[in-house]
């Protein structure tokens, strides 16, 4: 089921990054001076207007990376509002009400199959791994809608050599959690259950490809995906796994939820291509959102940096 959000919203209903950014130093100045009692308080509640997150924290993000954008990124308020993660519901705002209860820690990812060094790891540890870094990336939905998001993290590579890929590997696959007392969403046969995705591994190991932790400098909030996931700008957003439980390298290509769902429609590779329209809408155009006219879809989403990747691939056939 689609819900379409209304095209406009008034500037004055959407919150800056510079008011945002700013929130806390004022909440902590108030607090010194004694007018606001924040003992006790989540600090959850400081991460945005109608969001519980308990486990909100400042990331050390130490780099402002090249590959940003320069566009005006999207609001706080519709990155944590207007999501999709079935797995607490297809109505755009049924994650930001129902992702709340999902516990994100203790976490561990387990990273197993063609590797020579097969681990399992902790959340934290896994935020260590490499220098957090923010990128301003944009996303498109295959909806029709697009966003730009500062996403906090490092580049999968980084975890990827970790673990060293035998000769073997050729594809990486994300699965999602899977929890039936916290997401209502998998009661409904929408899709197979755990969400699973997957890249080629030299899509994987491109520099533009992300595992984050983070946006705004602040941890994921649950909606977002958190506590860790993937983000691959120059494909269609399904293809960033959330809330990421176990990364399986592989010899053969891996199915994926939604390419099992509904093969027609939703191709393994899923790069966004203007060229070939979903079967049931035109992907020429798309609107950002709090915006009212729609713009020219670009290839790649204007990553550009990645065509060499399918070099010699017809991407009508590969979609």
């Amino acid at each position: 089921m689609l819900i379409k959000k209304p095209g406009h919203i008034p500037s004055s209903e959407i919150t800056s990054r510079s008011v945002y950014l700013n929130r806390r130093k004022f909440l902590a100045g108030a607090a010194a001076a004694g007018a606001v009692a924040l003992a006790g308080r989540a600090a959850g509640d400081l991460f945005a207007p109608g969001i519980s997150y308990a486990d909100a924290a400042k990331l050390n993000v130490t780099v402002k990376s090249p590959f940003s954008t320069t566009e005006k990124e999207t609001s706080l308020e519709d990155i944590t509002h207007y999501n999709n993660f079935y797995e607490f519901g297809t109505d755009k705002y049924s994650p930001a009400k129902y992702a709340q209860a999902m516990r994100t820690r203790p976490w561990k990812v387990k990273v197993e199959g063609e590797v020579q060094k097969p681990r399992t790891f902790d959340i934290d540890d896994l935020l260590k791994l490499a220098p957090l870094e923010e990128r301003i990336y944009r996303h498109r939905c295959v909806e029709g809608w697009s966003i730009v998001v500062p996403w906090n993290g490092y580049p999968l590579s980084a975890l990827i050599n970790q673990v060293q890929p035998t000769s073997k590997a050729k594809y990486v696959m994300f699965e999602t959690a899977l929890d039936w007392s916290t997401m209502p969403g998998v009661r409904e046969p929408v899709l197979n259950w755990p969400y699973t995705e997957g890249l080629r591994l030299d899509e994987a190991m491109h520099p533009l490809a992300l595992l984050c932790f983070g946006l705004y400098g602040e941890e994921l909030p649950k909606q977002d995906g958190a506590p860790v996931r993937t983000v691959v700008p120059w494909k269609y957003g399904f293809k960033s796994c959330k809330s990421i439980v176990r990364i399986r390298f592989m010899e053969k290509q891996p199915p994926t939820a939604w390419n099992m769902a509904a093969p027609n429609e939703y191709g393994f590779y899923s790069n966004v291509n203007p060229n070939v329209d979903h079967p049931r809408w035109s992907q020429a155009t798309e609107r950002r959102l709090g915006e009212f006219l729609k713009r020219k879809t670009l290839m790649f989403n204007g990553y550009e940096q990645v065509a060499s990747l399918y070099n010699g691939m017809d991407l009508r056939k590969y979609y």
